[in-house]
């Protein structure tokens, strides 16, 4: 195409580009569909690009005249490179979605609709939107992953499983709101438990799909609902951070576990699932930013407790590796460091506790923050921790021309 002048009307006005699928919005202004459709829905804007003016509603209108005049022009300069665009498919509306539901709810086709929705989705973003758009959509899915977990070890356990997996990627893909999650848990009281059992007897992508879910789930559930979760919905998130079987699930799992950890006795909980030692595993073998601030984030939460701090200085690798992570990370990673370490020097301090701080690195990475002078809670925190016990670490040889010149003898007395 180079060399060929594509004419103004057949460009659009965001992409500047050849417009393939060319779509009018009420201001009168073409566009081409891929361009404005990011605008509105994916970069959220709620105004003409060109016109500036508000857009009451967001119907697009094909332009078959100027497509067909594109088409048109292409198959003119074809000679100079230029490709022919094609007619685009006629895209999914809300009357297909719902037939396609209505089907689903019978039981000889719901396996073979639920495929269908899946490639639907997959197919385009328009797509999943207008699926997104459909009611009754979401607690159709949701049903179908209550209704696996209900029915259990029967004569059809073999087709519910594998509808239910193909509904945990539907459902998965699509974009829910906070209201739809919360409406989804408020309908379907025993998707928790559901989503539990995929956990435990699932193939890899299912289990992650299942753990993506559930972290979206609680985001959005009462405190009180979560301080009553069992322990081994614990145990299996926690099965999720070690077996590693995605980055994805990994992830939700670590902030799965934050949020809980944030109410009641669910620290406890945790711990006792083995949540300690699966996060301070996980710091030793990631150096990814995101892992290594929710787990630390983690471990902060179950500091939070005595059976956390316990487990965590029984830990041989754990101090080592949380003290590591220190000034190396990021600024949010060193402040959870810092306040985990602060957790065990200020409940958990016995003599050998003390002298594993001094023998790892510990209290030089303290100095280090105080010397380099990252201010805030951080710093505080470690002149706190040093302050505390000066007595054992300040004639330590090893350490006091690194404590005299980060803490002043002033305070060391």
């Amino acid at each position: 195409m180079e060399g060929v002048e594509i004419p103004s009307y057949f460009l659009c006005p965001i992409s500047l580009e050849l417009m393939r699928d060319p779509v009018t919005l009420r201001t009168g202004i073409t566009y081409d569909r891929d361009s404005i459709e990011r605008w509105i829905f994916d970069m959220k804007q709620s105004t003409c690009p060109v016109t500036k003016q508000p857009l009451e509603d967001r119907e697009l209108t094909p332009n078959h005249t100027l497509r067909r005049l594109i088409q048109a022009w292409c198959t003119l300069n074809s000679s100079n490179g230029v490709d022919r665009i094609p007619t685009p498919r006629s895209p999914i509306d809300k009357a297909q979605i719902a037939k396609l539901l209505e089907d689903a709810r019978l039981l000889q086709s719901r396996l073979g609709s639920l495929r269908e929705l899946k490639m639907i989705v997959a197919e385009s973003d328009r797509n999943r939107r207008c699926v997104e758009a459909t009611p009754g959509v979401v607690d159709f899915l949701a049903s179908v992953i209550v209704n696996y977990g209900s029915e259990g070890e029967t004569s059809d356990a073999s087709e519910s499983a594998t509808a239910c997996d193909e509904a945990l990627v539907v459902l998965r893909t699509l974009e829910i709101s906070e209201e739809g999650l919360l409406d989804v848990f408020v309908k379907n009281g025993g998707i928790t438990e559901s989503l539990l059992m995929i956990l435990r007897r699932s193939n890899c992508q299912s289990q992650s799909n299942a753990m993506l879910i559930l972290n979206s789930l609680l985001g959005v559930i009462p405190p009180v609902r979560s301080i009553g979760i069992g322990g081994e919905l614990f145990r299996e998130i926690v099965n999720v951070v070690r077996d590693r079987i995605s980055q994805q699930a990994t992830k939700a799992g670590l902030h799965a576990l934050v949020r809980l950890c944030s109410y009641g006795n669910n620290r406890v909980k945790a711990v006792e699932a083995g949540a300690v030692h699966a996060l301070v595993e996980l710091l030793l073998e990631s150096s990814q930013k995101g892992v290594c601030e929710l787990a630390l984030a983690g471990l902060d939460c179950l500091c939070g407790c005595a059976d956390g701090r316990g487990e965590l200085v029984r830990h041989r690798a754990a101090i080592p590796a949380v003290s590591k992570k220190i000034l190396r990370v990021s600024q949010l990673a060193s402040e959870k460091a810092v306040r985990i370490l602060h957790s065990v020097a200020r409940h958990s301090a016995t003599a050998a506790v003390l002298q594993e701080m001094v023998n790892v690195g510990v209290v030089s990475k303290l100095c280090l923050v105080l010397q380099v002078g990252c201010g805030g809670k951080m710093e505080e925190k470690a002149r706190e921790i040093l302050k505390l016990h000066s007595r054992v670490w300040k004639d330590s040889p090893c350490l006091s021309h690194l404590y005299k010149s980060a803490y002043p003898m002033s305070y060391c007395t």
